[in-house]
């Protein structure tokens, strides 16, 4: 053991560690490319995992020197150039790092990238951990190699390597993290692999690159990468005291675009290099963008999905005795009056200044004399249409039927605003149930069971079938359990947990929304 207090072992093994460094810098970048494919759980796991198996197969072949000296051995001679077994290794390396940079490159190119949910969710662990193995196999042949030639010793090569790996493991979740919030490092670092794939593919031909080249192509680009994020700094420097400059320009824009006037909608370089550097953070604030999007998804919503249900509507019956009629009109606070000629039959509406006029005449109460006919809607009429229908008609009310005719309930002009500006106040006091729900301290929440799923998923996104014959999160639920639920009845809806907390005459009243929670598995070293 007396080899260890060799001060040129020590120099020998610094300067191997920073070789393997630079080395392995490389494998590292595809590494953090390859785990964001991943489901953010995942990502963690596949970079350890990587690593831990680069590490394993470099000791591996630094335990088999011996048979690392017979991959030089001349296999079979094509047009008079030897190939040896690791020449193979490095054309096949070399096809494998330009397939997959290529490919990559045009996901991100042809912006494919942008679906980043669908492609995490159907890449799969192992398939990437195996693209990692093979990308290690590669790395680590050029790295043995290189430490067998400058280290005699056994031990000390070993060494190197774990020190390397242990580092790139420390440095790399925040490598990670750099890589992928930067979209253009990405492309750069993409580029530098197809570089090296085809300096792999000319070694393996006989044709030697020298390593310096490839680091002086690597160490420019980086240059001028840098002077790029230095640009993206300042810009979002300037963003920070303009932010109202950045709302008014949008704002603008987006006019523009729903006018038709595609062209001039087109943002100006200044605003969209302002725009895509404005780190996330929102332009409009909460309320204006609900709106927006309520506004935008109105012609996709159905008269029937903010009706209000037949069951809950207020009417009064004309075969009720005076006094009945009398007391449930002292109660009423509402401007219109469903009238029934029974329990099923809708007469019509009576609007409560007419009944004003008549008693100011002096005039006996007449509810059948004031009746009016409202509107007519299929409760499949898109909201635009009903607002055409609304202001064509210069009425407020209308009555929704199904297929067969049958009167499924009542709308009015409020509930179509209700779904562009929200819960607006009225006279009432209860809550309307399409707005009815509250968060919980713990995260979840408690909602009325008639809400539109359109309005609820304002709130909570679940995920949802375009084409559906339901409206409510009572349907929903119904949809999942096909049979009307019991009280303490879960569903699971996307990662979210439904259970049915409040029922009455087979209708959902209350319904509570526990988000399901994400095992968060940290793989820090």
């Amino acid at each position: 053991m007396e080899w260890i207090a060799d001060p040129s072992i020590w120099a020998g093994l610094v300067t191997l560690i920073v070789l393997e460094l630079v080395l392995g810098i490389d494998n590292l970048v595809f590494i953090a490319i390859l785990a964001e494919k991943l489901p953010p759980a995942q990502r963690d796991r596949a970079r350890i995992t990587g690593l831990l198996l680069a590490m394993g197969m470099r000791l591996l072949l630094l335990a088999s020197i011996s048979w690392l000296v017979t991959l030089t051995t001349p296999l079979f001679t094509l047009y008079s150039h030897a190939f040896s077994a690791r020449d193979l290794i490095m054309l096949v390396g070399g096809l494998f790092l330009l397939f997959k940079a290529t490919v990559e490159l045009n996901e991100r190119l042809e912006g494919k990238d942008a679906q980043g949910t669908t492609q995490r969710r159907g890449a799969k662990f192992w398939a990437v951990v195996t693209q990692i193995v093979i990308l290690d196999a590669i790395f680590s042949l050029d790295s043995v190699i290189t430490a067998v030639g400058m280290v005699d010793k056994l031990a000390v090569m070993m060494a190197a390597v774990v020190i390397a790996i242990s580092l790139m493991m420390l440095a790399s979740k925040a490598l990670t993290r750099f890589v992928n919030s930067h979209p253009t490092i990405v492309i750069l670092c993409l580029s530098f692999l197809l570089m090296i794939g085809f300096s792999l593919i000319a070694e393996g031909f006989g044709y030697h690159i020298p390593k310096g080249y490839l680091y002086a192509a690597i160490g420019f680009s980086i240059i001028i990468e840098a002077l790029n994020q230095l640009a993206i700094f300042n810009r979002r420097r300037f963003l920070s005291a303009t932010s109202q400059n950045l709302r008014q320009r949008t704002a603008e824009a987006v006019l523009r675009l729903l006018s038709g006037n595609k062209e001039e909608a087109d943002l100006d370089p200044h605003t969209s290099s302002l725009i895509a550097d404005y780190d996330n953070t929102p332009v409009f604030d909460p309320q204006e963008r609900r709106m927006i999007a309520r506004v935008l998804h109105l012609n996709q919503r159905r008269v029937g999905s903010i009706m209000t249900p037949r069951h809950d509507i207020e009417h009064i019956d004309l075969s009720a005795p005076e006094e009945q009629v009398r007391a449930l009109l002292d109660k009423n606070q509402h401007t219109r009056v469903v009238v029934t000629g029974g329990e099923e039959d809708l007469l019509g509406v009576v609007h409560i200044i007419d009944l004003l006029q008549q008693a100011l005449h002096g005039q006996r109460l007449d509810l059948r004399a004031l009746i009016r006919q409202p509107l007519v809607f299929p409760e499949y009429l898109p909201l635009l249409q009903a607002l055409e229908q609304f202001r064509n008609a210069r009425t407020h009310f209308a009555f929704v039927v199904d297929e067969f005719g049958s009167v499924q309930g009542v709308v009015t002009l409020s509930d179509v605003m209700e779904t562009i500006a929200g819960n607006l106040p009225n006279e009432v006091d209860t809550l309307d149930d399409r707005h009815d729900i509250q968060k919980n301290p713990d995260g979840s929440w408690t909602a009325n069971g008639h809400m539109p799923l359109e309005d609820l998923i304002q709130y909570v996104p679940l995920p949802l079938e375009e084409k559906r014959d339901y409206h409510t999160l009572a349907g929903l639920i119904m949809e999942y359990l096909q049979r009307v639920p019991q009280e303490g009845e879960e569903v699971q809806v996307g990662d979210y947990r439904l259970k049915t907390v409040q029922v009455e005459n087979h209708r959902v009243q209350k319904v509570h929304i526990t988000p399901l929670a994400q095992p968060e598995h940290n793989y820090d070293v």
